[in-house]
């Protein structure tokens, strides 16, 4: 044997054997230190055909999947990556950990890297080695349609639209990885060609459990127990992140002390888990978040003034028959005790159809804490003029009827001197009576609930949900998408960007309510009631906020049907076409 051909026999040993343990050729080779989980997760990515990674915040997917994208180019002659995400800079995240981190620590990784070839800028990213292999960043769009590739990662998939990967991105794995393999006749060479598979790799955040990306997982899953398929899925949560001194402890804790906090997202986000509802609940999850089709909130001016193109987040006049109500569940004091002590305000827009319905679109929503009654009653009395509502519906009973006692007076804002004229209730005497001004505008609508009535609101509002009458905001990731579309929403500070996308973050806060709600059936009544240390003034807004809209449309109906009954020619019919028999 030549010295050339025991040098060949020699690298052909060590590739195979750096192949089957890929955490060594990273000990060795790129002289990285990975964690027992980063060995375990590298060693799966390269023999899964298909694999699934949901990672919590601080696993450092991001840096991992550059190391898997470094090891296969080097180890595979001739192989393409492209790397795929929603939007660029996502995607191209990955070769910056490889050229700004891994490269940095790896004279040998330099060595392999043609950097003459290689292209990374604004418009092109793509990072070429030596032996013939490439990383290539490309945007999830239609415009990445003439890619080909032997393996995919899609970084962050759940932000890609299904029908892109569905159409797009699978289409770019058409060709297997074809190495010069000089020694081999075309037959031995086709037989290599075979056994090597192309792969796809997802990675991202957990979301919702009526998301795609969820069903994606449970697939992957089932493939892991299926005969004849290597598919991998795993979840790791921040507590392993945590341990292995990826994750500061006084980072999560500081988010989870923020007034804003969702557990929702701190479950999705850090835990790794989809957000569901629980068996038996009565507001079921799928039911609720399939109606977040709102894309934008309508803000007060105080906050849509932020942005000076500021069209899709301004109060907007009301279109044709378009009625509003502004609902407020009332607490007036915060408490350290009890996690339920809010008022949560609701202003829906009610659009009428062509059958002559309402659509209830849930454009914005705010809750205050500690606000005494004066307080609440002048942000309520702001509110209900500068988004031009028909009526306040507000619960009467306990703590709201202070409340509604303010806003049957004149109310004085200090801040410019506006005096709002009292409003009288329009639907209970009693409390109309209470009115100063008996010429007031009948605009509040009291709730005085009862065992009936509670349990009608409930099954009602279920009832919307399930129908599709009811329209919510998009949820909040997405929100913030679409704000940042915005010109100058980037520009804000943490705080004014936060205030804007607050009311996605308190219709996720709703949907989380809803869900989490206990139920008791009796006597053919139902009986709601919110957990220990959680709360239902959300759900208790919104629900007489949706009572009151179908007692509209209910008024609405019995007009259309008394201009139709008062019409002489209601019942005119045109004339037929004949059609003649040629």
């Amino acid at each position: 044997m030549t010295r050339a051909e025991r040098i060949m026999n020699g690298a052909a040993h060590c590739v195979a054997f750096y192949r089957k343990n890929p955490h060594l050729f990273a000990r060795d080779y790129l002289h990285l230190n990975l964690k027992l989980f980063q060995k375990i997760l590298l060693i799966m990515m390269m023999a899964s055909d298909t694999m699934v990674f949901i990672a919590s915040r601080g696993i450092g997917k991001t840096w991992l999947s550059a190391v898997f994208c470094v090891i296969r180019c080097i180890l595979w002659p001739g192989t393409k990556i492209c790397v795929a995400s929603g939007t660029r800079s996502q995607a191209y995240a990955v070769i910056e950990k490889i050229v700004l981190e891994i490269k940095l620590n790896s004279q040998e990784l330099a060595a392999e890297i043609d950097d003459k070839n290689s292209k990374l800028n604004n418009t092109q990213g793509i990072l070429v080695f030596k032996n013939g292999s490439y990383i290539k960043v490309v945007t999830a769009s239609e415009s990445a349609r003439s890619n080909r590739a032997n393996i995919v990662l899609i970084d962050e998939f759940r932000l890609v639209d299904q029908e892109v990967i569905n159409t797009i991105l699978k289409k770019f794995l058409t060709q297997r990885r074809m190495p010069a393999y000089a020694e081999l006749t075309e037959s031995e060479r086709q037989a290599q060609y075979a056994k090597e598979k192309n792969k796809t790799v997802w990675c991202s955040s957990a979301y919702f459990a009526d998301h795609w990306s969820y069903q994606k997982c449970v697939e992957t899953i089932k493939g892991m127990v299926t005969p004849n398929r290597r598919d991998f899925c795993c979840s790791l949560p921040y507590e392993l992140s945590i341990a292995e001194g990826l994750l500061d402890p006084d980072v999560v804790e500081s988010d989870m002390l923020e007034p804003n906090f969702s557990d929702i997202r701190h479950m999705m986000e850090y835990e790794g888990i989809f957000y569901n509802s629980a068996d038996g609940a009565f507001f079921d999850y799928n039911s609720v978040s399939k109606n977040r089709h709102i894309n934008y909130p309508m803000l007060p001016a105080n906050l849509s003034a932020k942005l000076k193109s500021n069209g899709n987040i301004r109060i907007q006049p009301k279109m044709a028959g378009e009625k509003r109500l502004l609902s407020a569940d009332i607490a007036l004091m915060a408490s350290t005790r009890h996690n339920n002590d809010a008022t949560a305000i609701f202003i829906t827009r009610l659009v009428p159809t062509k059958a002559g319905r309402y659509t209830v679109n849930v454009t914005y929503t705010e809750t205050n804490e500690g606000l005494r009654t004066e307080e609440q009653a002048l942000n309520i009395r702001r509110l209900y003029e500068e988004y031009d509502c028909d009526y306040i519906v507000i619960d009467a009973k306990n703590v709201g009827l202070a409340v509604l006692d303010c806003l049957s007076n004149d109310i004085n804002d200090p801040e410019t001197g506006e005096i709002f004229p009292a409003l009288c209730t329009a639907n209970n005497a009693e409390l109309a009576a209470r009115c100063v001004n008996k010429d007031a505008r009948k605009a509040i609508w009291a709730i005085l609930g009862s065992a009936k009535f509670n349990s009608d609101v409930a099954l009602l509002l279920r009832e919307g949900f399930k129908s599709g009458r009811i329209r919510l905001l998009i949820n909040e990731y997405d929100g913030e998408e679409a704000m940042g579309q915005l010109p100058g929403f980037s520009t804000l500070d943490a705080g004014d960007r936060l205030r804007l996308t607050m009311p996605y973050i308190n219709t996720t806060l709703l949907i989380n309510e809803l869900v989490n709600l206990k139920h008791e059936e009796s006597n053919g009544l139902v009986r709601i009631s919110e957990k220990s240390g959680m709360r239902k003034d959300r759900y208790s807004s919104l629900s007489y906020n949706y009572y009151v809209a179908l007692q509209l449309e209910k008024d609405m109906r019995k007009r259309d049907i008394a201009n139709i009954g008062n019409d002489e020619e209601a019942f005119v019919f045109r004339a037929p076409k004949v059609m003649e028999r040629r």
